[in-house]
């Protein structure tokens, strides 16, 4: 009898150990799956932050070309004697 519950033992414990085994492997690829997704994340944020980047640049250069224009106004007007003040 003593044989049987030590084969009964050993059985189970074969079980948990390969349960163990399978729980690991679903976890290291659940892992490999999180770390692709997460580094796509990363590299679509640095895409975002570029194209921000670009739309601020584009911003400044307009604001540059509208400060030359109003120059260029105001000096005109100036010379035509238009100006108000």
């Amino acid at each position: 009898m003593t044989a049987d519950v030590d084969n009964l033992v050993l059985e189970h414990l074969r079980l948990l150990r390969s349960d163990i085994k399978e729980m690991r492997t679903e976890m290291q690829s659940g892992f490999h799956d999180l770390k692709d997704r997460m580094a796509r994340l990363e590299t679509a944020m640095l895409r975002v932050k570029r194209d921000a980047l670009g739309a601020e640049e584009s911003v400044a250069f307009q604001q540059v070309a509208h400060d030359r224009l109003v120059e260029r106004i105001e000096r005109i007007e100036r010379r035509l004697e238009l100006s108000d003040g």
